[in-house]
C-alpha cells in the first residue's frame, strides 16, 4: 500500500519536475552566464527608467541653457544662452528672490528636521514597548502623514484663519490671547507656523522609520548591559544609538531632501506669502517657469535652471549626511 502511494505521489509531482526541467534546458540552450542573465533581465527596468527619470532631467538642464520657447514651433529655435540663466538666478541685479528663496529653504529644512528627529525618537522609543493597543497606536500615529500635503496646508489655512478659525478662537477663550492672532499673515510668524505643521505632519513618518531600525537591535544586549549594571542613559548612548546610526541616516537623508524640496505646503498654506516670506525654492522655481504669460521662454528657461540648482544643492546635502553619518562596519 505505501509503495503504491509513493508512486502515485512520484507520478503527480513528475509533470511539474518535467516543466521545470524544460524550463532549465531552455536556459542552458541561451548559454548564458549568471552576469548576461541579469543583464537581459535588468535591461527593460532601466530603459523604462531611463525614459522615465533620466530623460526629463536631462532635457531640464538642456533648457536651462536654452532661452526661447517652451515647445518649439515651426519657424521657432530655442536659443542656446549657456550659462546666462544661471547667472541671472544667482547674481541678480536689484532682485534677491532666488536667495530669499534660498534662505525660507535651509530655515524650513534644518529646523523642522532636527525637530522631527527628536520627537521621532522619543515617540520610537515609546511605541517599542509592549502595552494594550500597541499596534493600533502604532497605526494611529500616520495619520498627520498620509494625509495629503495640500489638503493637510488648506486645514491648517483655515483652522489658522484669524477670523474665523478654530485655533485663535480657543486661544481667546483660555484667556491666552485677547483677541485672534494672524498667524499666517504677520511675516516673521508665518515661516514659524509653516515649520510647526510640517512638524506635527512628518514626525510620525520619521518614528516609523526609527521603530523599524529599533526593532532590529537584539535584546540580548540590552540584558547583558542590564546585568552589567548599565543604567538607561549609558544602554541609550552606547548601545541605541551607536545601532541606530544607518538608520538615522536614512531617516535624514528621506526627510531633508523632501522638506528643502518643499511646494506642497507653501503653496497650500499661504502661497509663498505673506510677501515671499514662506516661499521656497522649489516655489520659486514654479513661479519663474509658469506665471510669465506668452509662449516665449524667458521665465521657463529661469525655473529649468532653477530646478538644475536645487537637485545639485539637494545632492551635496546627501553627500554630507552618507560622508558624516555612514559606516560600513557600524555593527
Amino acid at each position: 500500500m505505501a509503495d503504491s502511494t509513493a508512486s502515485v505521489q512520484d507520478t503527480i509531482a513528475r509533470p511539474g519536475e518535467e516543466g521545470i526541467r524544460a524550463r532549465l534546458r531552455r536556459y542552458r540552450e541561451l548559454r548564458l552566464t549568471e552576469e548576461e542573465l541579469a543583464t537581459v533581465l535588468l535591461t527593460p527596468v532601466l530603459l523604462f527608467l531611463l525614459g522615465l527619470s533620466f530623460y526629463p532631467i536631462l532635457d531640464t538642464v538642456w533648457a536651462s541653457l536654452h532661452t526661447g520657447y517652451v515647445i518649439e514651433l515651426p519657424g521657432q529655435q530655442r536659443e542656446f544662452v549657456g550659462l546666462e540663466n544661471y547667472r541671472q538666478i544667482l547674481f541678480p541685479i536689484g532682485e534677491t528672490r532666488f536667495w530669499n528663496a534660498f534662505g525660507v529653504s535651509m530655515f524650513y529644512t534644518f529646523v523642522s528636521v532636527p525637530i522631527e528627529l527628536v520627537f521621532g525618537l522619543v515617540l520610537a522609543l515609546l511605541l517599542q514597548k509592549e502595552f494594550k493597543y500597541k499596534y493600533v497606536a502604532q497605526a494611529a500615529i500616520l495619520f498627520p502623514w498620509a494625509l495629503p500635503t495640500v489638503i493637510n496646508a488648506k486645514v491648517w489655512a483655515w483652522m489658522l484663519h484669524p477670523d474665523f478659525g478654530v485655533i485663535s478662537d480657543i486661544l481667546v477663550r483660555l484667556g491666552i490671547l485677547t483677541q485672534p492672532f494672524p498667524f499666517l499673515s504677520k511675516p516673521d510668524i508665518a515661516l514659524y507656523t509653516m515649520t510647526a505643521i510640517t512638524v506635527w505632519k512628518t514626525t510620525s513618518f520619521m518614528a516609523l522609520i526609527l521603530l523599524a531600525g529599533l526593532s532590529s537591535i537584539p535584546d540580548q544586549l540590552y540584558e547583558a548591559a542590564r546585568i552589567d549594571g548599565a543604567s538607561r542613559w549609558r544602554q541609550f548612548r552606547d548601545i541605541t544609538l551607536p545601532l541606530l546610526k544607518p538608520t538615522l541616516l536614512v531617516a535624514l537623508i528621506f526627510r531633508t531632501l523632501p522638506a528643502f524640496q518643499a511646494f506642497g505646503l507653501p503653496f497650500g498654506l499661504t502661497g509663498g506669502g505673506p510677501g515671499e516670506a514662506t516661499s521656497t525654492l522649489v516655489l520659486f522655481a514654479q513661479q519663474a517657469a509658469y506665471n510669465n504669460p506668452g509662449p516665449t521662454n524667458g521665465g521657463f528657461a529661469i525655473g529649468s535652471a532653477a530646478a538644475t540648482l536645487i537637485t545639485l544643492i539637494a545632492l551635496v546635502i546627501a553627500l554630507i549626511y552618507v560622508t558624516t553619518l555612514y559606516e560600513p562596519e557600524v555593527r
